[in-house]
C-alpha cells in the first residue's frame, strides 16, 4: 500500500511577531507561555502546552543568537547563518531599537556610564519595566552615541546608515544622543509635566539651528556640540534690557502691536521687562555649561510659568513671541539681528512645544 505525501522543505527562520515583543519585554520563558496561552492561541493552533513551550522556548533560543547581529545591524543582512527575508529583518532591527517613553524619560539627559546602568534597577521599580528590558534599551542608547558621536556629518543621517533604523526612530535617537552629550536638566520636579517627544522637538531645534552642524554640515561632532561661537554672540544681546532706552523702546513697540489683540494685555504690559529680561538672561549664560543644562528648568521658571500665572494661552504665547521678535528688528539701534533671529526662533518654538495648557 503506497501513501502519498506532500513535503515542503524551506530554511526561513520563523520567528513570531508576539514571541519576540516577548522577549523584548524581558519575559521568562515559562511567563512568555503563560502570556500566550492567555492570548488564545492553544485554541487557534490546537497545540498541547508542551508543545507552545517548546516552540516559545526554540524561538527564544533564536533570538539570543540573533542579538548579537542586532546589535550591529549591517551584519544581519549578510550574514549565512538565518535566513531572514529584508522586511523581516527591518522589523526585528527597529523593534530591538524601539524604547518605552516611560523608561527614556528616566534616563534622558543623564550620562550613559556604568553609574546610570547601576541604578536601573530602580529605574525598573518605578516604571513597571523588566529590568532585562530596561537594561537592553540603556545599552542601546550608549552603542548609537558611542558609535555616532565621532563622525562627522548630519547626526540623524549617521544614525540611519549605521543602525538602519526608519526616520523617526532615528530622530528620537539623535534626541538622546544630543541630550546625553549636553547633559540636560530634566529630572527636575518642574519639568516632570514634559515629555520625552516634547524634549525630543526641542533637542531637533537646536540639532538644527544652534550647532555647528547648522553653518557647516561637515565639522567634527558636528550635531552633538553646540556652537561655540554663536553661545559668545547671545552676550550681545544684553544691550537689549541694559540700554534703558532700547528696553522702553522695545516694550512700546510690542505693545503697540498687541494692543486689542488679547485679553492678557495688561499683563503682557505689565510683565514685558521681567519677561524679557528672563529670555536674554538666558542667552547671555548660554557660554557656561552649568547654564546650559538647566537651560530648560530656565525656559519654565523665568518665562511659562509666569504667563501661567497669568493665564496665558498657547495663542497669547505665540502672539506675545512672533511681536517681541519682530519688533527688535525695527530698533535703529540694535545691531545683532542675525544672532537675534537665530536664537529667538529657536526659543519660540521650544516654549510653544513646552506651553502645556
Amino acid at each position: 500500500m503506497s501513501v502519498e505525501l506532500d513535503v515542503f522543505v524551506g530554511n526561513t527562520t520563523i520567528m513570531d511577531k508576539e514571541v519576540y515583543q516577548l522577549w523584548l519585554n524581558g519575559y521568562t520563558v515559562n511567563d512568555a507561555v503563560k502570556v500566550r496561552i492567555e492570548g488564545g492561541v492553544m485554541e487557534e493552533c490546537e497545540a498541547s502546552a508542551e508543545v507552545l513551550l517548546s516552540d516559545t522556548m526554540d524561538q527564544f533560543r533564536t533570538f539570543q543568537m540573533c542579538e548579537r547581529l542586532l546589535q550591529n545591524p549591517a551584519k544581519l543582512a549578510n550574514q549565512l547563518l538565518f535566513q531572514i527575508p529584508p522586511d523581516r529583518q527591518a522589523m526585528l532591527i527597529e523593534r530591538y531599537y524601539a524604547f518605552d517613553d516611560a523608561f527614556v524619560r528616566e534616563v534622558l539627559g543623564k550620562k550613559l556610564s556604568k553609574g546610570t546602568k547601576k541604578d536601573l534597577d530602580d529605574v525598573s521599580a518605578k516604571t513597571g519595566i523588566t529590568l532585562k528590558s530596561c537594561r537592553r534599551q540603556f545599552d542601546n542608547f550608549k552603542r548609537v552615541f558611542k558609535v555616532v558621536e565621532e563622525l562627522k556629518g548630519p547626526l540623524v543621517e549617521n544614525i540611519k546608515q549605521h543602525f538602519l533604523l526608519p526616520d523617526q526612530l532615528a530622530r528620537d535617537y539623535a534626541a538622546i544622543v544630543f541630550f546625553a552629550n549636553n547633559r540636560f536638566e530634566t529630572g527636575k520636579k518642574k519639568l516632570q509635566y514634559l515629555t520625552f517627544q516634547d524634549f525630543a522637538f526641542c533637542a531637533g531645534q537646536l540639532i538644527n539651528y544652534w550647532t555647528v552642524g547648522a553653518v557647516d554640515n561637515m565639522v567634527e561632532d558636528m550635531d552633538v556640540d553646540l556652537d561655540k561661537e554663536f553661545l559668545q554672540d547671545l552676550k550681545d544681546l544684553k544691550i537689549l534690557i541694559t540700554d534703558k532706552d532700547l528696553l522702553d523702546q522695545h516694550k512700546s513697540l510690542v505693545c503697540v502691536a498687541l494692543r486689542g489683540k488679547t485679553k492678557v494685555f495688561n499683563e503682557m504690559e505689565a510683565n514685558f521687562k521681567n519677561l524679557s529680561r528672563g529670555l536674554v538672561n538666558i542667552a547671555a549664560k548660554l557660554t557656561n555649561t552649568k547654564d546650559v543644562r538647566d537651560f530648560f528648568i530656565d525656559l519654565v521658571e523665568k518665562f511659562i510659568e509666569p504667563c501661567k500665572s497669568d493665564k496665558w494661552t498657547s495663542t497669547d504665547v505665540n502672539l506675545y513671541l512672533t511681536h517681541y521678535t519682530n519688533s527688535a528688528h525695527i530698533l535703529d539701534t540694535f545691531k545683532h539681528q542675525t544672532v537675534w533671529t537665530r536664537y529667538m526662533g529657536v526659543i519660540k518654538s521650544c516654549i510653544l512645544r513646552m506651553y502645556h495648557e
